[in-house]
């Protein structure tokens, strides 16, 4: 059985051990989420999911068109069924669909607000089609690539060097095809997951440090010093490995477009309620006109520095996702042959303790 809260915001508000059992048990088993309302919209009883999704916040509805709603069947006696939106932080064009149906209850002048998040549903239909469409679109070069170094080194069998140069292509080549199933894969797991619904209390020094620890061996081989000074007690709410694996990605990124002998910086700015984690490099900038695309699945803004690299055009997208998806957004700041910022903004996670203090 999953968790409950009762809450009870004034003295008029009944007591949370007044309302039936039968009826709360019955809540706590159903897929979506639950409210009871007293008068005045005061929440008696609540699901775990109903602060998550932020329709609470210090015991208030946020949400005008479901505090419309509740009116109504106050007004009418009659249930209302309607579809919400509710962001999913305070940035960020992250949004959850709710379909919301309020009933009135005759005991006490009471509302039962009922929840189910449609955004779930969409998403896999989302994700199944995406995965098809970037299997379809982007493994047929990797592939008629390794096809014909193959052939390649079958009409090369007589001639030992020609055999070791098209394997040695062929290597590159299913490297590239394996990093490429693996970003795959990996953008359809952060699209087809709600770090929210299961979120968890994460340091964003950790991610940090853990990030620039993977990137380290790609760092030195580069010679570019990736610098980070901060010590960061902020902590976000939601996915740890998706948050380290988009400043990863960020980092990632910063040393393979810098030449080498430079330097990366990581920096972190807490802000009315906002931390933002920027990734800044002296690499060779991106134009104007191509930082609106560059969150695009499969961009490249060099490809023929992507594939010296092994990029996939990937990265920023699921950097773009993780951020959305935790009710962030992304940032680009960058300049030809100057450089270039990018920076996750995520709302910063306040423990009830610390809200009360």
């Amino acid at each position: 059985m999953r968790p409950v809260k009762f809450l009870r915001r004034d003295l008029e508000a009944p007591e949370p051990r007044t309302l039936p059992e039968m009826l709360l048990e019955t809540l706590n088993l159903l897929d979506g989420d639950s409210m009871i309302l007293a008068p005045g919209e005061i929440p008696l009883f609540i699901t775990p999911g109903v602060e998550t999704l932020g329709i609470l916040k210090d015991g208030r509805i946020q949400s005008s068109e479901l505090l419309a709603t509740v009116r109504v069947v106050r007004r009418t006696h009659n249930q209302q069924v309607g579809t919400i939106e509710i962001p999913r932080g305070p940035i960020g064009e992250g949004k959850h669909e709710l379909t919301v149906k309020v009933l009135p209850l005759t005991k006490d002048d009471l509302v039962l607000v009922l929840i189910s998040d449609e955004s779930e549903a969409q998403r896999v239909h989302d994700v199944r089609r995406d995965f098809v469409a970037n299997i379809s679109h982007e493994l047929k070069t990797p592939i008629g690539a390794l096809s014909l170094l193959s052939e390649a080194v079958l009409g090369s069998k007589d001639d030992p060097a020609s055999v070791v140069k098209f394997a040695t292509r062929m290597q590159s080549e299913a490297k590239r095809l394996t990093d490429l199933v693996q970003e795959i894969i990996h953008l359809s797991r952060v699209q087809d997951s709600d770090p929210l619904q299961l979120a968890q209390e994460v340091s964003v020094e950790y991610v940090i440090r853990e990030a620039i620890d993977q990137c380290q061996i790609t760092a030195d081989n580069r010679n570019i010093k990736v610098n980070y000074l901060d010590n960061s007690a902020v902590v976000v709410l939601g996915d740890r490995d998706q948050l380290i694996m988009a400043v990863h990605n960020l980092v990632e990124n910063a040393i393979n477009y810098s030449p080498e002998n430079t330097k990366v910086s990581v920096t972190t700015v807490s802000e009315s309620g906002i931390i933002d984690i920027s990734v800044t490099d002296q690499g060779i900038g991106i134009s104007e006109l191509e930082q609106d695309r560059i969150f695009e699945r499969f961009y490249r803004v060099d490809p023929a520095r992507s594939r010296q690299t092994g990029g996939t055009g990937l990265g920023l997208s699921i950097v773009k996702h993780v951020a959305a998806k935790h009710g962030g957004e992304v940032k680009v700041w960058s300049v030809e042959n100057v450089g270039s910022t990018f920076s996750i903004r995520l709302p910063i996670y306040e423990s009830p303790m610390e809200s009360v203090e």
